[in-house]
């Protein structure tokens, strides 16, 4: 995951996609599914962009976080980008 993140913020930092310098919190959160929900798993990829415009990922990683019953504090949830 260093790598990933590392790699990505440099890279959204060189295009400029923010006015201030871009960089990850420190930790990071993983959800795993079964084989039996592959299917779900793809639609949901699919359908990402139309679906965020009706909840935030932060709205939908809040639940995920409740869903798998996994404490968190607030503080430590990530910010939106301003652009």
């Amino acid at each position: 995951m260093q790598q990933v993140k590392g790699d990505s913020s440099r890279w959204i930092n060189e295009k400029k996609f923010i006015h201030s310098k871009f960089s990850w919190q420190e930790g990071y959160g993983a959800f795993s599914y079964g084989k039996s929900q592959v299917a779900q798993v793809i639609q949901y990829i699919q359908s990402q962009e139309s679906h965020h415009k009706k909840k935030t990922f932060i709205e939908e990683y809040k639940e995920f976080l409740n869903a798998f019953e996994i404490e968190y504090d607030e503080s430590f949830i990530f910010k939106p980008i301003e652009y």
